[in-house]
């Protein structure tokens, strides 16, 4: 489980940025992937499976 901060998310397009806090990596995150509801800014933990164009965020969640 990874932990990050999200960097941008637009609802209305369901897709944003999560930037891993440890390697500082962007992962693209789609509005399928996530638990919770996110807002840029939002700390949060996810993992990661690979997408069409690299590594994805998925099962994200906000961190407690």
């Amino acid at each position: 489980m990874n932990t990050g901060q999200v960097k941008f998310f637009n609802e209305s397009k369901g897709f944003g940025f999560i930037i891993d806090n440890d390697t500082k990596t962007e992962y693209f995150v789609h509005v399928s992937g996530l638990i919770d509801e996110i807002n840029e800014g939002d700390q949060v933990t996810f993992d990661l499976k690979e997408g069409r164009k690299g590594m994805n965020a998925c099962e994200v969640r906000i961190a407690e």
